[in-house]
């Protein structure tokens, strides 16, 4: 019998319907839509020049929470020339990277390898998900864990728009993408569901250019009754009550008392103000997001980023673009050369697009002749049904996959271990192809003196074409003295060993670090 190292095609390895969601309702082939490349080009360039100059604006505001009216930039002395260096721009760059250098195939687990390779900062849930991964706790667990202030928080849903842009019309396609990156930072919760949010919106944004319907079509897109969408539900509200701006600033603020201060929730919502209250106004509208206060520079460019995508190089008046140019600075990635500037960054971001779109059969697709919106209709730009798996996706499961297949490690819950009480963890394996009949091997190394495992399979584990087993294993620990405890599962895959990790963490020592 061949040893066949079980696979299940998810998203590092298939297509829209790789991910075990229901397409049946999802148009694809290419064609369907076709965009002009130049014209796609420039609503990139614009939507990263937009971020630039939205974070440039409220970059000197970050963190204060009064409200405040703006006209323009207060700090450009401040950033002697240029925009300001912004992470929100940082990690997008650093995922394109990923998603070039694995043939524009990511998961979680590979952004977390990139995360822990090239970027420095340790500030709150990035702090949080890299000191789990340290001890080999994987993404989505590395997000969720030990992560309760910081996983509602703005680090994801601020550096969405590279999805929306690799998946242009697309967005379940981008959603997807959004949340194996979200997940690593914010496990299964608000923060991960904002990003959801922001990557379908923008995504659909290259088609409907209508903000309305778009934000209707980002509220499709996460749960109803998440803090996101209550909070971005508020903003609408006050708007269509008459309220002005502020007074629709206090409803989000009483709409998210549950999460608070520095939270996605509240900080989407003030990103949609600007965008309601803007009258169409470029400047008005960022002035106005960066106005509310708090995570300033997020609100400020992430809305500059939607106005770009939405109008192009043309919706960006001269007087907030010319000011800092097309340069890149960064802050929070380093270990590799980032883009000279956005023109460079634009070129690589459409070559990985075109690239993507056909991986996927996408039914949009860039072209040199005019763009046919014609058949856009056929497009199903709000698809909760697409989604929807999403929402429940356990944070205590993690999918290796390899190009050889994939195990899943489920934790069940916190990877805590006491002493004297069996600590379950379940492994599953499964053949995805559906012929060919494997068998693979699997070890656990690392165990602790003292230590005992049980349910761990003495012989090859065979399976027939598309099947699937799961393995209990449970361990028993006698003592628990160190901070945490590394293990691995080991499976040999053609030329070399599969390690994947297996911590787990002594609760007593996480009270006492005040964790």
């Amino acid at each position: 019998m061949k040893r066949l190292f079980p696979i299940l095609c998810v998203l590092a390895s298939g297509g829209l319907s790789s991910c075990g969601l229901d397409t049946s309702t999802v148009q694809t082939g290419p064609g369907v839509v076709m965009m002009n490349e130049a014209d796609f080009r420039d609503r990139v360039l614009a939507c990263w020049l937009g971020k630039n100059i939205g974070g440039t604006l409220g970059m000197p505001f970050e963190g204060k929470q009064e409200p405040r009216d703006l006209t323009f930039y207060t700090n450009l002395d401040q950033f002697k020339g240029g925009p300001a260096a912004n992470d929100d721009l940082d990690l997008q760059i650093l995922w394109l990277k990923a998603m070039e250098e694995n043939g524009g195939r990511v998961d979680a687990r590979i952004l977390g390898e990139y995360w822990m390779r090239y970027v420095p900062v340790d500030w709150n849930e990035y702090g949080e998900c890299k000191r789990n991964m340290k001890m080999g706790i994987l993404p989505p667990l590395s997000g969720e864990f030990n992560n309760a202030k910081w996983k509602h928080s703005n680090g994801a849903w601020i550096r969405s728009e590279i999805w929306a842009c690799l998946a242009p019309g697309c967005p379940a396609l981008a959603a997807r993408m959004a949340r194996e990156d979200a997940c690593v930072d914010h496990g299964s919760a608000e923060g991960t569901l904002a990003e959801i949010f922001t990557a379908s919106l923008e995504s659909a944004a290259f088609i409907e250019h209508d903000r309305d319907k778009l934000i209707r079509i980002g509220l499709s897109m996460i749960p109803e009754d998440c803090g996101v969408a209550r909070a971005v539900r508020a903003a609408v509200a006050a708007k269509k009550a008459g309220k002005n701006w502020r007074a629709a600033r206090l409803d989000v603020i009483a709409a998210t008392e549950d999460t608070g201060w520095f939270q996605a929730p509240r900080n989407v919502a003030f990103t949609m103000i600007g965008w309601l209250y803007g009258d169409g106004d470029f400047g008005k509208s960022i002035c106005i997001a960066v106005g509310c206060g708090d995570d300033t520079d997020c609100t400020g460019a992430t809305l500059g980023s939607l106005l770009g995508i939405i109008g192009g190089a043309k919706a960006i008046p001269e007087k907030w673009s010319k000011p800092i140019g097309l340069q890149i600075k960064t802050v929070a990635i380093s270990g590799f050369p980032a883009p000279a500037d956005i023109q460079v960054l634009t070129d690589r971001t459409v070559a990985m697009t075109r690239k993507v779109l056909a991986m996927h059969n996408a039914p949009v697709a860039l072209a040199s002749g005019k763009t046919d919106l014609r058949k856009a209709r056929k497009l199903k730009l709000s698809d909760p049904d697409a989604v929807r798996e999403l929402w429940t996706l356990s944070p205590w499961v993690i999918v290796w996959n390899e190009p050889e297949g994939q195990v899943i490690v489920d934790y069940v819950k916190d990877p805590i271990i006491e002493a004297g009480a069996p600590r379950l963890v379940r492994v599953t394996l499964r053949n995805g192809s559906a012929d060919q009949e494997g068998a693979v091997e699997m070890k656990l190394t690392g165990l602790p003196e003292g230590w005992k495992v049980e349910g761990l399979p003495g012989e090859a584990i065979r399976l027939g074409g598309g099947e699937s087993r799961t393995i209990e294993l449970r361990v028993t620990a006698d003592a628990v003295k160190n901070p945490y405890y590394r293990m691995a599962l080991e499976f040999p895959a053609r030329d070399r060993t599969v390690s994947v990790p297996l911590t787990l963490v002594n609760k007593e020592i996480l009270q006492r670090a005040g964790k």
